[in-house]
């Protein structure tokens, strides 16, 4: 379990965080000069204006099969660029949730080992992309000397930096200086108010997949739709270009057809233009609706996953510290009634106040797990105006892309006025046939 002592160090020695050892002014933050310091004061504009990163494949490495990918991060906010592969952001993650194990750390796209195609590294790169911006604006993150080093350093062994700024520092709860004060600041009902708001975000979590299941959808009918606009115009141009000849029987008509094939060769050019606003418009839905929906999900899951591991990890660590103490009293009891050797009896008493400690140590993890997850919450309530942003980027899209095509099938109409002739070769207007007559028999 990330953030707990290591194997083999005796629970007495971290029981504690150092009190008077001086600190970096990263370990302060989300720790308010004054009030209360459990409660964030940070608006959805501050987070997002922390920091904006792109990441973006390097040019010369795209290709269909790669050896290995690497990617420009460029981060707004540090004004430098530096090239790190996948391998790079997971050192990154692990050393995260190694220092910071009660803080929501977005997780990463999966490593796939062979046949990475475009689609398959383009997803990754949009995943990647969301989840070092997650970590770039949040709070404690945002300070902390993990996250500059990963944005600015530029030399090779990047990951080996990473694990020398975690190696021996101990994570968030041994250097935060309210960590064992966390319980004082926490609600009555923390255990109450976590069960009622795991289940809120679960419900939004629900809600926000479906959404963006549907904006994926529509994105990709516009794309697809697209397509078929191409498709249409082509097979109009190519009834147009036709070079077969007309038959005796078919030489009344002969002018007729001549002009309608001379104007049906030259609409692929409209249509090729509406398939590229619908393009468009799926391109811009995908990147400005699509994208925002799994930046949120992105965080919302983080926080599920930050809920199970508060559960399995330092909850269930504490609740077998008191079977073990209640066994190990139980022994002491035993060795006392049956009046033992007095050393083996002073070695029971002395692993008991080792436990003692162990749990003491184990209650004032839980609390200050509770504590940054109280902190957590409001962050993801801090976050949720962002579904305005992604409703107004969803119907701009929508207005703007019906403009655009709109204003294409318009200029179209004049050019097709040489199909509509009449009895007297005068041109008509198109007018639909009346309701059931074109399929009456």
């Amino acid at each position: 379990m990330e953030g707990e002592p290591p194997a083999g160090t005796a629970a007495t020695d971290l029981a504690k965080p150092p009190v008077n050892e001086p600190r970096e002014p990263e370990q302060f933050l989300m720790q308010a000069p004054q009030g209360n310091p459990l409660l964030l004061s940070h608006t959805l504009q501050e987070l997002l204006s922390k920091d904006s990163v792109q990441v973006e494949l390097i040019p010369e490495k795209k290709g269909l099969f790669l050896k290995h990918v690497e990617y420009e991060v460029s981060s707004k906010r540090f004004k430098c660029s530096v090239y790190r592969r996948y391998n790079d952001f997971v050192v990154f993650h692990e050393m995260l949730l190694q220092k910071f194990p009660y803080r929501m750390v977005p997780a990463l796209p999966p490593k796939r080992m062979l046949g990475a195609d475009r689609e398959f590294i383009e997803s990754r790169r949009r995943a990647l992309k969301r989840f070092i911006n997650l970590v770039a604006r949040h709070p404690p993150f945002s300070e902390d000397v993990l996250l500059k080093l990963f944005l600015s350093f530029s030399g090779s062994d990047v990951q080996n930096k990473l694990r020398e700024l975690v190696q021996g520092v101990g994570d968030e709860f041994m250097t935060c200086r309210l960590a064992t004060q966390a319980k004082d600041f926490l609600p009555a009902d923390i255990q109450a108010q976590f069960a009622a708001s795991r289940e809120l975000i679960r419900n939004i979590y629900n809600s926000f997949y479906k959404l963006r299941d549907r904006a994926e959808r529509i994105a990709s009918r516009a794309i697809d739709n697209a397509s078929d606009l191409l498709i249409f115009g082509k097979e109009l141009s190519a009834l147009g270009s036709d070079t077969t000849p007309l038959p005796s029987w078919a030489a009344l008509n002969n002018s007729t057809w001549g002009t309608l094939k001379q104007a049906l060769k030259g609409l692929s050019v409209e249509f090729a233009l509406l398939a590229d606003k619908a393009v468009q418009q799926g391109k811009q839905e995908e990147n400005d609706v699509v994208e925002k929906l799994n930046l949120f999900l992105d965080l919302l899951q983080s926080y599920k996953d930050l809920c199970e591991r508060h559960e399995k990890g330092v909850l269930h660590k504490h609740q077998r510290a008191l079977h073990k103490y209640s066994m190990m009293k139980k022994q002491m009891m035993s060795a006392t009634v049956q009046n033992k050797e007095p050393e083996s009896v002073e070695q029971l008493e002395s692993r008991i106040v080792e436990q003692e400690n162990a749990i003491l140590t184990m209650e004032l993890r839980n609390y200050f797990s509770l504590y940054c997850l109280h902190q957590e919450t409001q962050l993801i309530h801090i976050y949720l105006p962002l579904t305005s942003h992604i409703l107004g980027a969803f119907v701009n899209s929508q207005i703007q892309g019906h403009k655009e095509m709109s204003k294409v099938w318009n200029e179209l109409k004049p050019k097709l006025s040489c199909l509509f002739v009449g009895p007297s070769n005068m041109p008509t207007p198109p007018l639909s046939p009346p309701e059931g007559n074109f399929f009456s028999n």
